[in-house]
């Protein structure tokens, strides 16, 4: 059983900001609405592109609550939102965001260690917090910030084993440890969805069960098309995929000030003030590649109809 961890697409998702810097609930249900309306699979509230280490956790918790109140049962929601140093503090704001509702808590794998620190410390703390939160379903982002802790297969399939975990969104961005993964999870209840674009395709011919990225917040129908159909029409599936890698390189941009301005495109009305970056920087020449994008991804779109 997954715990309504179904395979497919789950967007990191974007808060959208009033000029006045309070969050935009009226904003936010029209991008619900958008992902929902491209197919995707799940929603991933209050992740590092929902800007949760900006956030209050009253602001996290309520945004994860609006969010499975719109999504209606419609799709899966999960959501993280941890983001304290001290275990204690964890266990506050987990147990806070375990009450909203959402189908699987989050937990980020830089926050149970430090960096210098060991697996077995890491694992002492996971299961501190597994005590302290009994019955939730969990799962785990490997967040890049503050620093980046990726989980290992020996590691992955102890938290597998544990009956409790049927999420992982995966950054390594390499094949060979990906399969790894896969493998060592095989079996369980535990679903890895890959963050990274270039190595969706292969990573999906091996077993890894979704896309759960940045990505999703331009092209999340393009996303939908390739984890629902990469088996049935291999051919297209390649030429898509190349399409997509050559597409990330957004990624590079002014994110997520990027991504608001895409919905902008779409004809989602928020501004695109951000706490995390400054939407000041956000260039001319930004706007026309975003824009450049869109209108490719918009062909791309009716070539796969």
């Amino acid at each position: 059983m997954n715990k309504g961890i179904c395979d497919g697409v789950w967007p990191t998702m974007i808060t959208p900001f009033t000029e006045d810097n309070k969050v935009d609930y009226e904003g936010l249900e029209k991008i619900i609405e958008w992902y929902i309306k491209n197919g995707v699979d799940g929603l991933f509230a209050v992740c590092q592109s929902s800007e949760m280490f900006f956030l209050s956790l009253e602001e996290r918790v309520k945004i994860a609550e609006f969010t499975v109140k719109k999504a209606a049962g419609r799709v899966p929601v999960i959501a993280s939102g941890h983001i304290s140093d001290s275990i204690e503090d964890q266990i506050t704001e987990l147990k806070a965001i375990a009450n909203t509702g959402v189908d699987a808590l989050v937990l980020v794998s830089n926050r149970l260690a430090s960096k210098d620190e060991s697996d077995d410390i890491w694992k002492e703390n996971a299961q501190k917090l597994l005590d302290a939160i009994p019955e939730v379903p969990l799962g785990f982002y490997e967040c890049p910030y503050p620093y980046k802790r990726l989980i290992s297969p020996e590691l992955l399939k102890w938290c597998a084993d544990t009956g409790r975990f049927y999420f992982l969104k995966d950054t390594c961005c390499d094949p060979d440890q990906l399969k790894a993964k896969v493998e060592a999870v095989k079996g369980t209840g535990l679903k890895i969805f890959n963050a990274n674009t270039a190595t969706l395709l292969e990573s999906l011919r091996f077993g890894v069960s979704g896309f759960s990225g940045v990505m999703a917040n331009f092209q999340s129908n393009l996303y939908v098309w390739l984890t629902k159909n990469w088996d049935k029409y291999p051919e297209k599936a390649d030429e898509l995929q190349w399409f997509l890698t050559l597409s990330a390189l957004i990624e590079l941009q002014l994110y997520p000030v990027n991504a608001k301005y895409n919905m902008q495109l779409e004809g989602i009305d928020i501004s695109l003030h951000t706490r995390s970056k400054n939407a000041s920087a956000f260039s001319v020449a930004n706007r026309i590649e975003v824009e450049q994008l869109h209108k490719m991804t918009k062909l791309y779109s009716r070539k796969l109809q």
